[in-house]
């Protein structure tokens, strides 16, 4: 056995060594190119960086305002509780029976709107209603609870 018979074992994928001298044929710059943020150590891109032009989350106009108190509620209409009462005869409505239909999420808010035409007496309970979804449910014998 003479080293210039030395073959890695079969099998082993070849790695690009870099940074060991001339021989190798990666030295030097080791595969880096010469100058510029991108040969120096400890080089990380930030997110949005253009080479020193204008980003463009900086260049886009920004406008509006977005209230840090502002609460979220997922509307439902009386369509919506007219048609599970049609198709599931269910008559008292709360968070629990909107989760389990799929018209709200577990955390959500909910709002009930006048949209749609209710034609049962229905219980409803939930965190808001607006005055002609109020004033439907209880034409049709129904109440509301907030």
């Amino acid at each position: 056995m003479n080293l210039n018979t030395l073959k890695p074992v079969q099998g082993t994928k070849s790695k690009k060594i870099i940074g060991r001298g001339a021989g190798s044929g990666h030295g030097g710059t080791s595969t880096r190119g010469s100058k510029g943020a991108k040969s120096r150590s400890g080089y990380s891109r930030k997110i949005g960086f253009e080479g020193g032009q204008m980003p463009l989350q900086r260049r886009v106009p920004k406008f509006g305002f977005k209230s840090i108190n502002r609460v979220e509620f997922k509307a439902i209409n009386l369509s919506e509780i007219q048609n599970l009462v049609d198709k599931k005869g269910i008559t008292e409505f709360d968070n629990v029976v909107f989760v389990e239909n799929g018209l709200a999420s577990k955390n959500d808010l909910i709002k009930i709107l006048a949209n749609g035409n209710l034609s049962a007496k229905v219980t409803v309970k939930a965190q808001a209603f607006s005055e002609k979804a109020k004033a439907a449910i209880e034409a049709q014998g129904g109440t509301v609870e907030e």
